[in-house]
């Protein structure tokens, strides 16, 4: 067994990545990760590549996405406040390890692993060792280069559980997932809303119709050179109003187009709204938003219920549009928890942010139970 760092993802055959990430999560794979890489969406804003690999002999059979970064950009797990407290206290909390995906506050897995690895002795190596192997490899990598911290973010429940095994300090917070019912159409979707609810959405989508504004889906691979610019045109616009970075390429969005959903909205034959989705094997993902011009409900019609009518026509499961926004709970979102891990190398700052963590803890928890009060559905 050994383990290799890596600063790019050239260096791996896709297949024996994808072998262990699987094909329903499409930002874990092999394509998106290189993407990022070859499109200039990472360095220039403080993204380093250093993925972690786990072989025996020739054979991957353990892997994670890594990054040493020197911002807290484009994670959505805000630590701004424990980089502040560092540098007040005359210590740097720059450069740490970041297992995560860049620019992509989605939950997926981050420690991935052969499911049945058999070694020359015979020995049967499971996931969970495997797993275990790459957290002591990270914390040993930043140990050994004198990193900050550690963190692991956005992990699914069976990474948490190894995490916390591994004595990491866990995080939580919530986004607002869609999910399906088995619905047989929108209104099957609507019929499970309080009344109250259910005329607010309505009532929405007919002010949409009103202006005779038109909505249409296009996959990524299907858009031509036209469609590309006004797309990407937009994804930088709602940036450049909030005084943001559009970080993510027209180069990259095309690269990885057979992963992405289009959603065009027109007014008398012009475009003036588009958003990006990405589609998993199961669910479908909420990006980016833009408009050029304002019209009453048109985010909610575009983000939102659009989304929500292709899921149910493909039969996908779950939409997570994106992080924050409690408005999405009247809107058919639930609160769903999402979870980070983290590794403190500084013992005294160690102890303080656990101290800290457990009262945010208990804090997020009373938060999660008023917003489920706030649900849509019917009792």
């Amino acid at each position: 067994m050994k383990i290799v760092f890596t600063d790019s993802l050239a260096s791996i055959e896709p297949g024996h990545w994808n072998r262990l990430a699987g094909d329903t999560n499409p930002f874990i794979q092999h394509d998106f990760l290189l993407a990022l890489e070859q499109h200039d969406c990472l360095e220039q804003w403080g993204w380093y590549p250093q993925h972690c690999l786990l072989y025996d002999n020739d054979t991957l059979i353990g892997a994670c996405p890594a990054y040493m970064k020197d911002n807290s950009y484009g994670e959505f797990v805000f630590d701004w406040a424990w980089a502040d407290a560092y540098q007040k206290n005359g210590l740097d909390y720059y450069p740490k390890l970041v297992t995560s995906i860049p620019f992509t506050p989605a939950t997926g897995p981050r420690l991935l692993a052969e499911k049945e690895h058999i070694d020359r002795e015979g020995n049967n190596i499971g996931p969970s060792v495997i797993k275990e192997g790459l957290i002591k490899a990270l914390i040993t990598f930043s140990e050994k280069n004198n990193l900050s911290s550690a963190h692991f973010l956005f992990c699914e429940d069976d990474d948490i559980q190894l995490l916390k095994k591994a004595e990491l300090m866990l995080r939580s917070d919530y986004q607002f997932h869609w999910r399906n019912d088995d619905y047989s159409s929108f209104e099957d979707f609507l019929s499970q809303l309080t009344s109250r609810r259910r005329k607010n959405i309505k009532r929405e989508r007919r002010k949409v119709a009103e202006e005779n504004i038109q909505i249409e889906i296009i996959r990524g691979d299907e858009l031509d050179d036209e469609q590309w610019d006004l797309l990407y045109a937009y994804y930088r616009v709602t940036f450049l109003k909030k005084s943001g970075a559009p970080t993510l390429t027209l180069d990259f969005f095309r690269a990885v187009a057979h992963k992405m959903l289009a959603i065009f909205a027109y007014h008398e034959n012009k475009t003036v709204a588009a958003a990006i989705c990405f589609e998993g094997k199961d669910k479908l993902y909420g990006r980016h938003w833009g408009c050029s011009e304002n019209y009453n409900n048109l985010h909610f019609e575009v983000c939102y219920y659009k989304g929500i009518e292709y899921c149910i026509t493909k039969q996908l499961q779950v939409f997570e549009p994106g992080a924050q926004g409690e408005h999405k709970i009247w809107r058919g979102f639930l609160p769903t928890e999402t979870q980070s891990a983290h590794w403190i190398a500084n013992e005294d700052f160690s102890s303080a942010i656990k101290d800290f963590l457990q009262r945010e803890s208990a804090a997020m928890e009373q938060h999660g139970k008023i917003l489920l009060e706030s649900s849509p559905y019917k009792a």
